[in-house]
């Protein structure tokens, strides 16, 4: 079969001598490097960050305290405590951006550029405005350019979220990133870096920002323990006082008190619970870039998710073959469609034609065979193709756009008709006419469309059943976009462009058709303004400012790197199932910091009101600087093996409501204060013990009804009906034995006899069981989450 090519394999360059290297250096140093300029935080920035929030600040404070006083060995132990928290959110951080920046790497970084007159291959980054460079099938187009000569298709889904490639000829415009699916052209750099459309849609990601939920739950947090702590600790400090204690015996006491309000090992933590759950999402093919989106994932409520790429292939396919004459079946139109496509390149249009003509075969295929072929000529608008059968009959086969084929086969009311209902209905029509040269008819239209991936609708049942609601932006038009929105399962109204209301809600619309890449990033904060968590889901660089904007922004495998430098979560392997895992391993992570919140919030406040209560009873400080340190890492650092806990993700979105975990806390913690405070007048006057035997008597109680609280709280339900992580029990055990044998053999405190110390552990657990049914009763009444 011989073929004919509209588009020669040479585009003239006469004229077109480019600038000269000198001239390109020059260029280069005023305007810089062809690349979207993005902000690198330096390493010690980085680090210090971390140092930088109200917890740190308190352990800051603490330690500062201590060593002005002389206690070395105290302010050592919190250091630790500090470093180590540090360095667990430096590392997942490290590894993520490391992780980052080899998806980033792209295949094809040159491009052909005329300099001094002759071609030479370049890198991308290296082109300035002025440059001429020949672009061609396959390729990236590296920069804003002008068409000088030649004709490109380019598929620009990634930039403007059109999902139909356009033509691109003479003195058009074809933007940096689309990438070239036929012919090739000479053209003119006219803008780099972030002067290009692409750029200019990520200058937008540089003011996106939303406030961390998990910062706000921290304040939150300290807020709480602050304002109570401190009025317990004036309370502390001026009974003090009545009782004739000196200056030198109340600052102890102060150190001790301000050590037992600081949360220590929280932030440590939530970026614990994060980083186990990145682990585990990246096993899955999910990677987190920032660890906070594990925590925002659990909150997320309204998902917003690009069309183009992310809920569709972006790959044209044959949607629906509407026959005009009864003569000819679908599968007739698709064979005579496919003689008149090209076997070679990769137009996406013949592709999805021929995919198509192979899966539903016509008797057709085997009649005819073709003679001759001319390809998509973008100046006609249509293919030709000449057939011939075994008799020897020849016909012409012309398939293209309707309105260039009406000029070779006119249409009657009834053709236009069929073709506007196709239309109608969002597809992008072909027209298919066969016959002798001057009698040619149409035989049928094709509608093709981007097709819905085949998880998409899955997705959005699984999400709705999870109570997160979905709507749909897209740049395409407003039938298309409602078209691909039915299919999966998204009924509702469509917005169309322009129209979006100042003050609109996810439930006013079901599909925002039409939107630019600002438009996103409006309804993103619009949705937030309205308390709403907001997920992004998308894979272009117009999808880039809502990705950093929303609390969860999610880039498909596909997406550009500036997509993925933008979202807080990529999914690394093919499809959507991500999202959702993602969604489900937040919500797990988020009941064990919850938990542990609480936790801490009883345990905080029970601990200051004991030792208030022991100074009262007994006249003497019950708990010592040293000996509240070595509780903080005998008890609060224990407790955060619940991170690694089990737990069950809620089958609703979770939000933090510390004013709830304030009110869960006063009814738990009252009933630990009476109990450790029984405990402590049992000591003094049954067992007759002195002053120092009373601060291993409040220590060891302190750790030993902290641990059953973390085991009481864990489980909303009574405890024994989920069984706790391994690492949780075996923590436990090492930090009830090695206390109790310091305990026992007086090692950095007076020692306390064993039967009392196994008469301690035996009512702490008689404690547990009570403990748990008040909290049953109290979480029938209060949500917490």
């Amino acid at each position: 079969m011989s073929r004919v090519h509209a588009e020669s394999t040479f585009v003239s360059d006469e004229g077109t001598s480019g600038l000269s290297s000198a001239a390109a250096a020059r260029l280069l140093g005023e305007i810089g490097p062809n690349s979207v300029r993005e902000e690198k935080e330096h390493p010690v920035q980085r680090v210090l960050r971390h140092f930088w929030s109200p917890v740190p600040w308190m352990l800051e404070a603490t330690i500062a305290l201590q060593l002005l006083i002389g206690e070395r060995i105290e302010a050592l132990m919190i250091v630790a405590l500090l470093l180590m928290n540090v360095a667990l959110g430096v590392f997942q951080e490290t590894r993520a951006n490391a992780t980052l920046e080899l998806l980033k790497q792209r295949l094809a970084p040159s491009v052909r550029v005329r300099r001094d007159g002759d071609w030479i291959q370049v890198p991308a980054v290296d082109l300035v405005p002025g440059d001429i460079v020949q672009v061609s099938l396959g390729g990236i187009v590296p920069a804003d350019l002008e068409i000088l000569s030649g004709n490109i298709l380019v598929d620009q889904s990634m930039l403007t979220g059109e999902s139909i490639a356009v033509e691109r000829g003479p003195k058009t415009t074809a933007y940096a990133g689309a990438l070239v699916r036929r012919g090739e052209a000479l053209a003119k750099v006219v803008a780099t870096g972030p002067w290009t459309f692409f750029g200019r849609a990520a200058e937008l990601v540089q003011i996106a920002h939303f406030e961390s939920s998990e910062q706000k739950a921290v304040m939150g947090v300290v807020r709480v323990l602050t304002v109570l702590n401190f009025a317990i600790v004036i309370g502390i400090v001026a009974y003090a006082r009545t009782i004739g204690m000196s200056v030198s015996q109340i600052i102890p006491l102060i150190l001790a008190a301000l050590l037992s309000a600081v949360p220590v090992a929280l932030p440590a933590t939530f970026t614990l619970a994060a980083a186990l759950g990145a682990r585990t999402l990246a096993l899955k093919g999910v990677l987190l870039t920032r660890l906070t989106a594990l925590q925002e994932a659990a909150m997320i409520d309204v998902l917003c998710v690009d069309k183009t790429g992310t809920l569709t292939e972006n790959a044209l396919a044959v949607g629906k073959v509407q026959p005009f004459q009864k003569c000819y079946s679908e599968e007739d139109v698709l064979a005579f469609a496919a003689a008149a496509s090209s076997l070679e390149g990769q137009d996406p249009v013949d592709h999805a034609v021929r995919s198509a003509a192979a899966i539903h075969r016509s008797a057709l295929s085997q009649q005819w065979k073709a003679m001759q072929f001319t390809p998509f000529d973008p100046s006609t608008k249509v293919a030709e193709a000449i057939l011939k059968d075994g008799n020897g009959t020849e016909i012409n086969v012309v398939k293209g756009a309707p309105a260039a084929v009406e000029s070779m086969a006119p249409m009657g009311p009834e053709e236009k008709a069929l073709l506007g209902n196709l239309t109608s209905q969002g597809y992008r029509a072909l027209a298919v006419a066969a016959g002798p040269p001057d009698k040619l008819a149409i035989i049928g239209f094709i509608g093709l469309d981007d097709p819905p991936r085949k998880d998409s609708a899955n997705l959005l049942s699984e999400l709705r059943s999870l109570g997160v609601s979905c709507v749909m932006l897209t740049g395409d038009a407003p039938t298309t976009a409602a078209t691909v929105a039915h299919a999966i399962g998204l009924d509702g109204k469509v917005c169309e462009s322009g129209q979006i209301p100042d003050d609109v809600s996810p439930a006013d619309f079901a599909v925002y058709a039409g939107v630019f890449p600002e438009d996103k990033f409006r309804l993103v904060k619009a949705f937030q303004r309205r308390d709403h968590a907001v997920g992004m889901c998308g894979d272009g660089a117009n999808d880039a400012a809502a990705l950093r904007q929303a609390q969860m922004g999610i880039a498909v495998s596909t997406a550009t790197d500036v997509a993925k430098s933008a979202a807080g979560v990529v999914l690394t392997e093919p499809g959507l199932s991500g999202i959702v895992r993602c969604i489900l391993e937040g919500r797990s992570s988020f009941q064990r910091v919850l938990t542990y919140t609480l936790t801490i919030l009883i345990n905080k406040c029970a601990t200051l009101v004991v030792m208030g209560a022991g100074l009262v009873m007994t006249g003497h400080a019950v708990l010592t600087p040293f000996l509240q340190a070595l509780s903080m890492l005998a008890g609060d650092m224990v407790t955060m093996s619940r991170a690694a806990d089990h737990a069950e993700p809620s089958p609703y979105p979770n939000r933090w409501r510390v004013r709830n975990l304030s009110i869960a806390a006063v009814p738990l913690g009252l009933f630990k204060l009476v109990y450790c405070v029984a405990i402590l007048a049992a000591g003094w006057f049954w067992f007759r013990l002195t002053p120092l035997q009373m601060q291993t008597l409040t220590f060891l109680t302190l750790i030993f009804a902290g641990q059953a609280n973390t085991y009481v709280i864990r489980e909303r339900n009574h405890f024994w009906r989920s069984s706790p992580a391994l690492i949780m029990v075996l923590a436990t055990v090492a930090d009830i034995t090695i206390v109790t044998s310091m305990a026992a053999a007086g090692l950095f405190m007076s020692a306390l006899p064993v039967t009392l110390v196994a008469g301690l552990f035996a009512t702490t657990a008689a404690f547990a069981v009570v403990h748990d049914m008040v909290k049953v009763s109290v979480m029938k009444y209060i949500r917490i989450d």
